[in-house]
């Protein structure tokens, strides 16, 4: 293979991130010091359970997971070949990558949105979505057949009804009960929805599925497998000051949250979390999963995109905010945010005024139930542009409580 063909392909709008995000195949790893990190990942993952050659091909490692919230079990370690596979599971990213990303959000915040910008964005963000979903078409989406795997939930409410149809041990919600009645928020063109109706043998199955995009609404009332006797679609948004007229406070069983809390505003959640509870069963819960601190979508954002810290808007004028886990622990607890955020500048000054903070800090919001909350970092590897991304997303289970 030539020199040249070890030259990662970077788009010009990538160019200034190449030394953090290429990967030279023919370097051979440097000695290490056992003491410290493997190619980014933590020594308990790494040590001190040493893993043959090729552990990834052995059948007993190729098992369908049976904890969703493992986050797969292939791990980069000393002397792998980077290319051999196109992911790699828990790969924290190395101090380069850390240094590179904080001189990013440095630069990011130097430069924010414009004042006319921000206003326009603000002002009307589902007018971005629906030019989305106006330029491109249902086939652009892929359906999410993965859910079934990280929210074994789901197999339960779409499971054929028996007299002991089993539920994750974890979950509340009683035996002969099961959840019938689901909501998706930011339901998009259905590909949620529509793999949950076409894997359904629950006879009793309704689905809810909300956008506050009316061309995203359209899209699904479209599709050929609409069936108003399991699925309706109804333009909402979660931060309305009221549940849409459909719903019925304590109806719902489960919420789906994929992707979507993090196109509202920080000031927005409060609202939102207070209509999910609403809705929500006693017992029911909410499977959620989004953008974390870190990943490359953040850190590759240039200048002119920064709203707030961790809120961006996109080119298109669509927002996305990166989460850390715990804020969303606090978050969905009912913790006070921004009693949070003072102590942490206290904390500063005044280690002791940080631990009064804390102390005196109560729950203020909707108050759920933290059944489940991971952090999912993977390293997906582009073998032919011969390029590293470094991806983090967060992942959780909240549940209302049975006596809210």
């Amino acid at each position: 293979m030539s020199t040249a063909s070890h030259v990662a392909s970077l788009t010009k709008g990538m160019e200034h991130m190449r030394p953090y995000v290429s990967v030279d195949p023919s370097s051979t790893p440097k000695p290490v010091d056992s003491s410290k990190s493997i190619y980014g990942v933590p020594d308990g993952i790494v040590n001190p359970v040493p893993r043959p050659p090729h552990r990834s091909h052995s059948p007993s490692n190729n098992q369908k997971r049976s904890d969703p919230f493992q986050f797969g079990s292939r791990y980069l370690e000393e002397g792998d070949n980077i290319y051999e596979f196109n992911a790699w599971d828990h790969v924290e990213v190395d101090e380069a990558f850390k240094d590179f990303a904080e001189e990013q959000y440095r630069r990011q915040r130097e430069v924010p949105v414009s004042d006319f910008d921000k206003k326009r964005i603000t002002s009307d963000p589902a007018k971005p979505w629906n030019i989305f979903y106006n330029n491109n078409s249902v086939n652009f989406f892929k359906n999410r057949k993965w859910l079934f795997q990280e929210f074994p939930c789901l197999k339960a409410a779409t499971a054929e009804p028996t007299l002991t149809s089993p539920i994750d041990a974890r979950s509340s919600l009683q035996e002969h009960a099961r959840p019938n009645t689901i909501v998706e928020l930011g339901a998009g063109a259905g590909n949620t929805a529509f793999p949950l109706l076409a894997a359904n043998k629950n006879p009793s199955l309704f689905i809810h599925a909300l956008d506050f995009s009316p061309k995203a609404v359209d899209l699904i009332r479209s599709h050929t497998e609409y069936d108003q006797k399991y699925i309706q679609a109804d333009t909402w948004d979660v931060a309305s000051a009221a549940l849409p007229s459909s719903i019925a406070p304590g109806s719902i069983d489960i919420v789906i949250l994929v992707f979507i809390f993090s196109a509202l505003a920080p000031a927005q959640w409060d609202q939102a979390l207070s209509n999910i509870h609403k809705m929500l069963k006693p017992g029911g819960e909410v499977l959620f999963r989004d953008y974390g601190k870190g990943d490359l979508a953040q850190v590759r954002f240039k200048s002119g995109r920064w709203l707030e810290e961790g809120f961006y808007a996109r080119g298109d004028g669509t927002r996305v905010y990166f989460f850390e886990q715990d804020e969303l622990g606090r978050l969905w607890s009912g913790q006070d945010l921004q009693t949070q955020d003072q102590g942490d500048k206290d904390s500063a000054e005044s280690q002791e005024a940080a631990d009064e903070a804390e102390r005196q800090r109560k729950p203020t919001g909707p108050h759920f139930e933290v059944v489940d909350l991971g952090t999912d970092r993977r390293m997906l590897v582009n073998r032919k542009r011969q390029l590293k991304m470094y991806r983090c997303w967060l992942q959780g289970r909240f549940r209302k409580p049975l006596n809210p």
